[in-house]
Formats: C-alpha cells, sequence, structure tokens
C-alpha cells in the first residue's frame, strides 16, 4: 500500500514539471511573435509618415548611425579633361575665345596628368596669350580644332610682339592632336620686307610675333599638329632642354618673309625628325647657344633650307656644337646644308654634320657663309666666328645657281672640314654653270665628288688654324 502511494506521487511531480515545460515554451514564442508584428507594424508605420501630400512616398530620412559593417563609399575622383568649351569658349572663330582658354589652362595645371581640349569642328579665336607653369606633371594639350590668330595686326606693349602663345616655365608637358594652328600671318608679311620700309605704315610694329614660342621649358613635346601662316617664325624653343618634335606639318607661302618653322636658340638636347616643313626662310635655324641637335627624316621646302645662323650679329658671342643633320630631302629651296656667321663675331661653331641630303632644284646645296649679311650693303670686319669640324656627306641631286659655296674669313679660316660622297648635277633649267667655290677653306675631300671642281675646293693643312679656332672658341 505504501509503495502504491510513493509511485503515485512520482507520477504526479512528473506530469506537473512536464506541464511547466510546456508553459514556458508556449509563452517564449508568443513573445518572439509579437516582437516581430510589433516591428512590422512599426516599420510600416514609419513609411507612412514620409508620404507626401499627393501620396508619393519619399526617401526615409539618413539614420544617425551607420552600421559597422556597411561598406565605405567609393572615392570621389576628379575629371583629367578639360575642354575648352565647358569654360566658356563659343569655338564660332569669331568671338574671343581667350578668357576661357586661360581659365581652362589654370585648372588643368593643377591636375597630374591633365589634358586641355581644344575639340574637333570648331574655331577658336585667340588673342596674344601665355600660359605657364609650374604645373603639375604629364599636362597634354589636346589641339584637335582650329586654333586662330587675330587676322588684323595688333599693336601694343612690345612683349605681346615677341610670340602669339607663350609657353613659359613647363616641364614634361605635350602639345599633339590632329587640329590646325593658324597664325593668319598675311596682313604681317606685305610691308615686311627690309627693302620696302618706306611702304610700311607708320603704326606698323617694326617685330613679328612668332606662332607658338616655349621658354625655359624641359621635356617638352609637340607631335602630330599642324602649324600654318605665322607672322613669323611657327615654332620657336628658348633656353629650353629636351625637346622632341614629332610628326608636325608647318607650311606657309613663298612670300612670307623671315618666317622660319622651326627656331632653336640657347636650347639643348634637341630631336626634329619625320615631319614636313615649307615656309619662307629656314625650314630649321639653329642659333646660338643650341648643343646636342638632331634634325632627320625632314622634307623641307619651299624656303631657305637648314641652316645654322647667322651668328655673331653685333660682334657677340655664338656658340653652337654637336649638330647631325641626317635623311632629308630639299624641294626648290634657296639653300641645303648652310652655315651663316656675320663677320666680327666671336665665338665657335664645331662638330657639325650633314648627311643623307636629297637635293631637287636647289638654288646652293651647300654652304658656308663668314659674309653674311642681310643688307645691300655690310662694313668688313676681321673678326669670325671660327667654324671647325663640318662634314658633308652624302648629298646628292640637282642645283640650279652653284653646287657648293664656301667663304671663310681672312683671319679665322674654316678649318677641318670634310666633303665625302657628293654627286651635285645641274638642273634642266639651268642657264649658267658655276663653278664650286671655296675660299680659306682647310680639311680633306674624298671621292665621288661631282662636280669635280669640289676635288680641288680644299686647301690641305690647317694645324695653325686649329689653334686659331681654339683661341676664338675660349668664350663657348
Amino acid at each position: 500500500m505504501a509503495r502504491d502511494m510513493k509511485r503515485n506521487r512520482n507520477s504526479s511531480a512528473y506530469f506537473f514539471l512536464l506541464f511547466s515545460l510546456i508553459l514556458l515554451f508556449a509563452f517564449s514564442t508568443m513573445s518572439v511573435e509579437a516582437r516581430k508584428s510589433h516591428g512590422q507594424k512599426m516599420h510600416r508605420g514609419q513609411h507612412k509618415k514620409h508620404k507626401n501630400h499627393k501620396g508619393n512616398v519619399s526617401t526615409p530620412p539618413r539614420r544617425s548611425r551607420i552600421p559597422a559593417h556597411a561598406p565605405a563609399s567609393p572615392p570621389i575622383t576628379e575629371s583629367t579633361i578639360f575642354d575648352v568649351l565647358s569654360f566658356g569658349a563659343k569655338g564660332d572663330g569669331i568671338c574671343d575665345d581667350s578668357k576661357a582658354v586661360a581659365a581652362a589652362w589654370e585648372a588643368a595645371c593643377k591636375v597630374p596628368g591633365a589634358t586641355m581640349e581644344f575639340p574637333s569642328e570648331f574655331k577658336f579665336l585667340i588673342k596674344p596669350i601665355t600660359l605657364q607653369g609650374p604645373c603639375q606633371p604629364h599636362l597634354t594639350l589636346q589641339i584637335d580644332g582650329l586654333v586662330l590668330a587675330p587676322s588684323k595686326v595688333w599693336s601694343g606693349p612690345k612683349s605681346s610682339l615677341f610670340q602669339w602663345i607663350n609657353f613659359k616655365w613647363l616641364q614634361n608637358f605635350t602639345i599633339q592632336g590632329s587640329g590646325i594652328v593658324d597664325g593668319q600671318g598675311s596682313n604681317w608679311w606685305t610691308p615686311s620686307s627690309p627693302f620696302d620700309s618706306m611702304k610700311r605704315p607708320k603704326t606698323f610694329p617694326d617685330m613679328k610675333p612668332t606662332a607658338l614660342r616655349f621658354y625655359s621649358s624641359y621635356n617638352v613635346t609637340v607631335r602630330d599638329i599642324k602649324i600654318i601662316n605665322s607672322p613669323n617664325c611657327h615654332l620657336k624653343f628658348d633656353n629650353s632642354r629636351g625637346v622632341r618634335v614629332n610628326n608636325i606639318t608647318i607650311s606657309a607661302p613663298e612670300t612670307s618673309l623671315n618666317t622660319d618653322g622651326i627656331h632653336l636658340q640657347n636650347s639643348q638636347d634637341v630631336e626634329i625628325h619625320h615631319s614636313n616643313i615649307g615656309c619662307g626662310d629656314d625650314c630649321v635655324s639653329i642659333q646660338t647657344g643650341c648643343s646636342n641637335v638632331f634634325v632627320h627624316h625632314i622634307n623641307c621646302g619651299p624656303g631657305h633650307g637648314i641652316s645654322l645662323g647667322g651668328l655673331g650679329k653685333g660682334g657677340t658671342v655664338a656658340c653652337v656644337s654637336n649638330i647631325i643633320v641626317d635623311s632629308i630631302f630639299m624641294n626648290n629651296t634657296l639653300y641645303g646644308a648652310r652655315i651663316k656667321t656675320w663677320q666680327g663675331g666671336l665665338g665657335a661653331v664645331k662638330n657639325v654634320s650633314f648627311s643623307n641630303i636629297k637635293v631637287s632644284d636647289v638654288k646652293v646645296p651647300i654652304m658656308i657663309d663668314q659674309y653674311y649679311c642681310d643688307k645691300h650693303i655690310c662694313k668688313n670686319k676681321t673678326g669670325a666666328v671660327a667654324i671647325s669640324g663640318v662634314k658633308f656627306d652624302q648629298i646628292t641631286g640637282t642645283y640650279s645657281a652653284q653646287p657648293l659655296h664656301l667663304a671663310c674669313s681672312s683671319s679665322v679660316p674654316c678649318s677641318n672640314v670634310d666633303l665625302s660622297a657628293i654627286n651635285l648635277q645641274p638642273s634642266l633649267e639651268f642657264r649658267g654653270l658655276r663653278d664650286a667655290l671655296c675660299w680659306n677653306s682647310y680639311g680633306k675631300s674624298q671621292a665621288p665628288l661631282v662636280p669635280t671642281s669640289i676635288d680641288y675646293c680644299l686647301l690641305k693643312g690647317g694645324s695653325v688654324l686649329q689653334k686659331i679656332s681654339r683661341s676664338h672658341g675660349k668664350s663657348c
């Protein structure tokens, strides 16, 4: 009996415990569902709060705290393209776009790897302007449209007549594109002859501007563009180093007096190649202070050929060295490979090579002129820029006046001049034969040499002359 009563008490305790667990589980489930339901109601209530008066749902307000696991916002990247149209340029060729160009330049100059762009199918009229650095590295000026200078002759401060577009204090800078830079120089050329000065208007400036000028710049590249009709030089480099000019076209009519194609002054480490240049003056003009210049694969004409000088004007010191001119075709030019110096100058020209040059109807293919004069009469002076170490090699084609003209100073003759593999024939239209001229020129020649008068042109010896050349070159 006692055993049965004990068994009944154990069973009652067991069922009570089981019943308690069931109640606990049911209560927990109801609590979870209640919280979910409350959360859903709150969520729907929040969306209802942000319906506007038209019943449209607006964006809910930003939460005050961002969960730690939320992804970071992507960095904001600055554009590197600066289109001048975006800065107010009209691009119609009539309105002055100078201010827009200056603003675009100022913005692009501050961004590494930036490109300032003149887009295609637009014409941009720009007055004289200076675009200067220093800028962030690898700035590019992309010219795909037409950039125009004012068509009328402008006056004003003398500095505005030095150049139309002046690039100053730049490093690692490139100009490129498929566009055209037009200097519109025809009004500048008409009265520009030095022998017709009486025809000039009284207000006409004595100086004519260069189209594109680089001053005190380093590691500069100009490629692919076309530069035409500059009032004076088309492309000029002053006090610059590390210059590369590639695949450009320069053109102006023969009536464009004193308009050089590319003009170098006080510049070093220069390469000009694979370009077409035709203008009223020198295709390439190399002036004092230039060294380590390599000019090759150029089509030159019309014009005055490729020239060193004039050097030493007004008794100044001129220093030019290490010049290589190779693989050139010259058509219908006044001169071919030329060195010209003024009487009375000082300094030295040394280590110059002209090679692999083909000429067609060139007036005088080979020239050294130490009596250069751009007037009717120049005073005779005894001083001269010393010229030594000049090589003319593999120069072939046709001439229309004289095959070779070496007129060197009596007081400072030319020394170490080499002539080799020269074959020059008179043009079909040639009316009078003039033999090669050599005056006070010392060096050596090597066959074949045509015409034969070249073979007897150079004087032998010259050890004393080398001392004279060295003494004159000390100022360099």
